[in-house]
């Protein structure tokens, strides 16, 4: 079996603020360049293929950790279509109960002009299979919409509610692929190891 580690980006000036960033290509943070500069990817993915979404802040978040990573376009963030930039309390503020209803779509909730979640795991399927079919073991620095997908299709959550495990933003979660492409999580939240 295929083991499969996600991981999200480091921070920028927009996670700060709480702007949805969706496409747009925003670079880390100087504070998350300082915390990746402390930090190294654990032991246990030592040999693992690194690979990461095209967006700066992902392709710089592999590069501080110490690795060149292969560009995978089916990483790449959620598009939030008309809604990048804004706050989500900015949105609900602005659009009061539409916007309330359009997220309790869960899975099917689309921006205007955008993707739904349901979308970006469209996206995901073909690679996931791929790369279970490849047999190497993969870290992959991708997004929270991204990530929120594949823990979707590894547990059927529908988004509706809170998630099955709280994940830690900071952390690496890891996943086993099956030869069909299908994900078991099986263990969310596993440290980066401190720099030696």
């Amino acid at each position: 079996m295929t083991r499969l580690a996600l991981l999200r980006h480091g921070p920028t000036a927009w996670n700060a603020a709480k702007r949805l960033q969706g496409r747009t290509d925003i670079p880390l943070s100087g504070a998350a360049r300082d915390m990746l500069a402390a930090l190294a990817a654990p032991d246990w993915a030592a040999g693992w293929r690194w690979v990461a979404s095209p967006l700066t802040r992902a392709v710089e978040t592999a590069r501080a950790l110490g690795h060149e990573p292969e560009l995978v376009a089916a990483l790449t963030e959620m598009d939030w279509g008309a809604y990048e930039g804004e706050t989500v309390a900015g949105l609900r503020t602005r659009y009061g109960s539409a916007f309330t209803a359009a997220e309790d779509l869960g899975l099917h909730f689309r921006p205007p002009g955008g993707e739904s979640p349901a979308d970006v795991q469209a996206r995901l399927r073909p690679w996931l299979t791929a790369i279970a079919g490849d047999g190497r073991d993969v870290v992959a620095v991708t997004h929270k919409g991204v990530i929120r997908a594949a823990l979707c299709l590894a547990t059927g959550w529908d988004m509706m509610g809170k998630p099955p495990v709280k994940l830690d933003w900071k952390a690496l979660h890891r996943f086993t692929l099956h030869p069909d492409g299908g994900l078991k999580l099986d263990e969310a939240n596993l440290a980066l190891d401190p720099r030696r």
